[in-house]
C-alpha cells in the first residue's frame, strides 16, 4: 500500500476516526498493532507470513539473550548467543540479496525469484540494535510479545524508517495517546509537505533521470550533468518524503518518530552531510559498527580504517554487488580526505579573501559538497559501476552545451511547463528548508489566523492535485528506499 495512494488515504482517515472515538487510550496501543499488521497484509501479502516468523524468532532471541545475562553465562557464551542472534536476523537479507547476485549476476544462473519482505533491511537493523541494546545492558527486553510486535511491526516507519530504538519508540507507543487537535494538524501539516515532494519533485525529476539513464549511450555530456543533479534531488525529496508522511501519521496519532533528515543541502562537509541525511542510519552505523570497530580511540590511521568499513558496511546495505560497495566506500574515502585536508582548505579560503565562517564561506563550501556528490549520485542510480564511470567522463569528453539553450531539454519527458514547476518546486523546498533552519514553519503557521492557515492548506492541496504527477497524467513511482 503506497504512502501516496488514495487507498492509503482511506485507510488512515478509517483508523484515525475508530482510534479516537471507540478507543479507549489505554487500549490505543493495540489499535496500532491491528493497524500495524492490516497495513503489511494489504502491503505485501505474499511476505506476511515471513514477516511474523522474524518477530516471533527475535522476540525469542532476544529473551534468550537477556537471560544468559541474568544467570550470568561465561562471556564467551553471551557473546555467542547474540552473534547467533544477529546472523539468523540477517540471514535472510544475505541470501535474498548478496548470495542471490553472486548466483545470478557472477555465476550467471537463473534467478530462485525469492520473496523479498517490505522494509526488511530495515527492520534487521531495528531488531540487530535491540540485540546489542540488551547484550551490553542498556534497555531489559519487552515481556509482553504483542507490545514487542508493535514495536518492530509500527506501520508508519516498517517501509524506510527511520530506524527507531526501542527506549525512544516504545516509551511513545505506549502513552496514552488522547485527543490533541493541534497534534493532528501538524501531523497533517507534514503529510503534505510530503506528497509535495514526493510529487512536485521527487516523480518529476525521476522521469528526466530515468530518460538520461536508460539512454546513457545517447544523452551524454551536459545531460549526464543534468541527471546527476536532478538524481540528487531525486532520492532526497523521494526519501524525505516517506518519512515526512510517515512522521506526520505517526504524530497525527500521537507517536513521535525521530527526525530522519536535517537539510543535508545544507552540510559544509561530507561528514556534516553524513550528520544530517538518513540521520537514524547514520547513528545505527556509528553506535554499532564504528564505535565497536574502535572509533576515532586508536590513533588517525586506524579512524580512518574504521570511517572506510563503516561506510562499506553502508553500501553493503543498500544492495548487493560491486556498485553499492563503491558507493559507500567513495563517501569513506571522501571522508577521509576532508579530515586530511581540513586545514589546507581553510588555508584556501583565507586566501580567497572569504572570512572564517562568513555567509560566502558556508555557501561555497555547501557548493563544494554538493558537486562532490554528483558522482555517488550517479554511480547510486547507474546500473552498474561501468555505466556510471562511461556517463561521467562523457562529462568532459563530450562538449554540448547548446542542451542549455535550445528545446534539447524538453526531449527528456517534461515539457517546458513541467520544467517550470520542477524549478519553482525545487526553489520552494530550499526556501523552506532556509526558514527551518531558523524556526519551526509547522508553528508559524499555526500562529496565523484561520482562514490564513485553511487557505494555505487547501491551496497546497490543489496545487499538488493539479501540477502534482497526477496532473499530469503519470502513476507515483515507488519509493526508491523501499527497495532497500
Amino acid at each position: 500500500m503506497s504512502f501516496v495512494s488514495l487507498e492509503f488515504l482511506v485507510f488512515i482517515t478509517a483508523l484515525i476516526g475508530i482510534y479516537y472515538a471507540l478507543i479507549p487510550p489505554k487500549w490505543r496501543w493495540c489499535a496500532l498493532l491491528a493497524a500495524s499488521m492490516a497495513f503489511y497484509l494489504l502491503s505485501d501479502r505474499a511476505a506476511f507470513i515471513y514477516f511474523l516468523s522474524m518477530i516471533v524468532a527475535s522476540y525469542l532471541l532476544s529473551r534468550s539473550i537477556y537471560n544468559l545475562k541474568l544467570k550470568g553465562a561465561a562471556s564467551s557464551v553471551q557473546k555467542g548467543m547474540l552473534a547467533a542472534a544477529i546472523l539468523v536476523t540477517i540471514m535472510p537479507t544475505l541470501v535474498t540479496k548478496d548470495l542471490e547476485y553472486i548466483w545470478t549476476s557472477i555465476l550467471n544462473h537463473e534467478s530462485h525469484h525469492w520473496i523479498m519482505a517490505t522494509g526488511m533491511s530495515f527492520f534487521m537493523l531495528q531488531m540487530i540494535a535491540y540485540y546489542v541494546d540488551i547484550w551490553r545492558g542498556k534497555i531489559e527486553p519487552e515481556k509482553n510479545f504483542f507490545k514487542y510486535a508493535l514495536f518492530i511491526s509500527f506501520f508508519p516507519q516498517i517501509i524506510q524508517g527511520p530506524i527507531p530504538r526501542y527506549e525512544q519508540l516504545h516509551t511513545s507507543l505506549m502513552k496514552e495517546h488522547r485527543w490533541d487537535a493541534r497534534g493532528l494538524v501538524r501531523g497533517a501539516q507534514l503529510v503534505i509537505w510530503g506528497f509535495f515532494l514526493k510529487l512536485m519533485i521527487a516523480d518529476k525529476a525521476g522521469i528526466v533521470v530515468d530518460s538520461v539513464f536508460s539512454n546513457y549511450r545517447t544523452y551524454m555530456g551536459g545531460y549526464v550533468l543534468v541527471a546527476g543533479i536532478l538524481s540528487g534531488f531525486q532520492v532526497y525529496t523521494d526519501f524525505a518524503s516517506c518519512v515526512s508522511i510517515a512522521k506526520g501519521v505517526s504524530e497525527m496519532l500521537g507517536v513521535e518518530l525521530a527526525d530522519n533528515f536535517n537539510h543535508p543541502f545544507f552540510s559544509i562537509s561530507i561528514k556534516d552531510f553524513w550528520r544530517r541525511w538518513h540521520m537514524s542510519l547514520g547513528s545505527w552505523l556509528r553506535d554499532y559498527i564504528y564505535f565497536p570497530l574502535g572509533g576515532s580511540r586508536k590513533g588517525k590511521v586506524r579512524k580512518h580504517i574504521n570511517i572506510l568499513i563503516t561506510f562499506l558496511v553502508s553500501g553493503i546495505w543498500h544492495g548487493a554487488g560491486i556498485k553499492y560497495a563503491v558507493w559507500g566506500i567513495m563517501h569513506g574515502i571522501y571522508q577521509v580526505a576532508g579530515d586530511m585536508s581540513a586545514d589546507l582548505q581553510s588555508k584556501i579560503y583565507r586566501i580567497l579573501g572569504f572570512e572564517k565562517d562568513s555567509r560566502l564561506e558556508m555557501w561555497g563550501r555547501r557548493a563544494g559538497v554538493f558537486i562532490w556528490l554528483i558522482p555517488n549520485w550517479i554511480i547510486f542510480r547507474a546500473d552498474s559501476v561501468k555505466q556510471a564511470a562511461y556517463m561521467m567522463l562523457s562529462v568532459f569528453t563530450v562538449r554540448n552545451p547548446w542542451i542549455f539553450f535550445d528545446d534539447s531539454l524538453f526531449t527528456l519527458g517534461l515539457e517546458w511547463k513541467e520544467w517550470v514547476v520542477l524549478a519553482l518546486s525545487i526553489y520552494v523546498l530550499m526556501k523552506v528548508s532556509i526558514m527551518q533552519e531558523k524556526c519551526v514553519v509547522r508553528d508559524r503557521v499555526l500562529e496565523q489566523p484561520l482562514v490564513v492557515r485553511w487557505t494555505l492548506y487547501i491551496a497546497a492541496i490543489v496545487i499538488i492535485w493539479v501540477f502534482g504527477t497526477y496532473g499530469f497524467g503519470f502513476n507515483a513511482k515507488d519509493f526508491i528506499y523501499a527497495a532497500f
